[in-house]
């Protein structure tokens, strides 16, 4: 009997804790990169317009969510920066370093025609399609899974042409417990792996 009851004990030590706590929780969502790209500012030219990015997602203000074994889910959503601005910022730095300077550009139809009416070398607009972590705790463990696909444009003057690359990654993780800084950390992570395979080989 005794046994049965220290089993008894942890399981329910273990709900609690797969439980989390209930509410909505802010991460600090940033592309962070370290690396050099020398062949950029060659590729797209010294001045980069980026145009407004088009959120398409269903649901705009979260960008994930933690199903507990009892209890209210909770939300993670993108503070202090909205999503899209959070990625443009920290794109923004990283581009800044390898000698680029970005611009705000009011609106951009994609279209190669309208690279002549640009002031900058390129522009580059981002369609984000789909970007959520889905974590649901089960006993002894919880599951999530982080999915991020963007549709990325980039316009170069010189070349005259428009190059568009999908991207699509799902990475699932299992862990003791789901906090919000594992899932602020494989976000940036994921973040990090594709556009530094961006900007190593925009087109």
């Amino acid at each position: 009997m005794k046994p049965f009851r220290w089993f008894v004990i942890l399981f329910f030590c273990l709900s609690v804790i797969g439980c989390g706590k209930a509410g909505t929780h802010s991460l600090f969502v940033r592309y962070q990169s370290v690396k050099e790209f020398p062949s950029l500012q060659q590729k797209i030219g010294p001045t980069l317009g980026i145009a407004p990015f088009k959120d398409e997602r269903r649901d705009t203000l979260y960008i994930g969510r933690h199903t507990p074994l009892r209890g209210v889910s909770s939300y993670f959503k993108s503070d202090p920066s909205s999503l899209e601005n959070a990625v443009i910022e920290s794109l923004s730095q990283v581009l800044s370093r390898n000698g680029i300077k970005t611009v705000s550009v009011a609106e951009w139809d994609g279209k190669p025609d309208s690279l002549k009416t640009i002031e900058t070398d390129s522009v580059l607009m981002i369609e984000i399609r789909r970007f959520w972590t889905e974590g649901k705790a089960f006993p002894f463990r919880t599951q999530a899974t982080t999915s991020i696909h963007f549709l990325i444009h980039l316009g170069v003057k010189k070349e005259g042409k428009v190059f568009t690359r999908n991207v699509e990654v799902e990475k699932e993780t299992t862990l003791p417990r789901l906090t919000p800084e594992r899932i602020e950390e494989t976000v940036n992570q994921i973040l990090t792996d594709i556009f530094d395979s961006f900007l190593a080989n925009p087109y």
